[in-house]
């Protein structure tokens, strides 16, 4: 930029000023172009909530290669003969939607597969179990109603499909999707079906673990579970009447933070979906006090394990 010698001193300073300003644009959008990046080589997303789960994949990772983005570590390489990506979902519902859309906008996802612990609800499930539902809810999505003449009255312009837990109504979630007219209103998030019966076949094949390693057993051996429903949201739930209601209301077999989310996200990308929670606790079911720092490595194994015999079970291994 030239500036003519006659311009006022106020006026050139001004100029000056936007001729670096516009520098600066320049450098730092040259700086943030530099820093994206675009892996096209189609993988699957393993993911987990926290580093213990992830761990014990990552050690078995080959040919491992790091990127990161917005602070967000994704680990390449082969697992079980496949191309993926592993990383950390953070805990949370908004930490795992969050991760899993950047990891779909950085990477060629072809499936999700979630990895992690999880609290039991099925009266059927116990400690060490692995569950692999047939569907997702998001169900602390609520309704905190107003009590009114020892009842409570709902808002009527949302859509409740189940019953309450007292104040609390869960209600629907709308969501967007290419080819989609508009936004469309559902409770449950389908999981992918070619998934499913990897799992089914993994169940076959697998031997899961029954003891830490200081010596506490479980009562019996541990099982993978394929079917039902699940269910997270933004709670640890630790109370055997919520754990009751999640039960009966839903028929869920387990509850989380995550995977619903994840869940989500997958649905609107229109990628094949599938998590594997293994679980660490009874959501307030177990006799005495919550047992998830006993067993959390534990579980942790137990779905890791479960995941490895699932890719064994995907097609496309090298």
């Amino acid at each position: 930029m030239t500036i003519p010698a006659f311009t006022p001193y106020a006026v050139r300073t001004l100029f000056a000023g936007l001729a670096t300003s516009l520098l600066l644009v320049v450098s730092v959008a040259e700086t943030a172009n530099a820093q994206v990046f675009r892996d096209e080589t189609p993988r699957i997303a393993v993911v987990s909530a926290f580093a213990p789960e992830l761990e014990i994949l990552k050690r078995e990772l080959k040919d491992r290669s790091e990127h990161s983005a917005n602070g967000v570590v994704f680990a390449t390489g082969t697992l079980e003969g496949h191309e993926v990506v592993l990383f950390l979902s953070g805990i949370s519902v908004v930490n795992a939607a969050m991760t899993g859309q950047l990891a779909l906008n950085r990477f060629a996802i072809e499936r999700i597969v979630f990895s992690g612990i999880a609290g039991g609800v099925d009266p059927s499930l116990n400690i060490g179990d692995v569950a692999v539902v047939e569907r997702w809810g998001q169900y602390l999505e609520m309704l905190f109603a107003r009590e009114v003449d020892g009842g409570w009255a709902t808002i009527p312009f949302f859509e409740y499909p189940y019953g309450n837990f007292g104040m609390m109504f869960p209600r629907s979630v709308t969501v967007l999707r290419d080819g989609a007219d508009g936004a469309e209103t559902r409770f449950w998030f389908p999981v992918d079906e070619a998934l499913l019966a990897a799992a089914r076949r993994a169940a076959e094949q697998v031997t899961l673990t029954r003891c830490t390693v200081d010596g506490r057993c479980l009562d019996r051996s541990p099982r993978i579970a394929v079917g039902g429903s699940g269910v997270s949201g933004g709670a640890f739930v630790d109370n055997a009447a919520f754990r009751t209601w999640v039960f009966e209301t839903f028929g869920a077999r387990v509850l989380d933070m995550e995977s619903a989310a994840v869940a989500h996200v997958a649905y609107a990308n229109g990628v094949p979906f599938v998590a594997v929670r293994s679980l660490a606790d009874l959501a307030g079911g177990d006799e005495g006090e919550n047992r998830m720092e006993i067993f959390l490595e534990l579980a942790a194994g137990n779905a890791a394990a479960a995941v490895k015999a699932m890719l064994r079970e995907i097609p496309g291994r090298r």
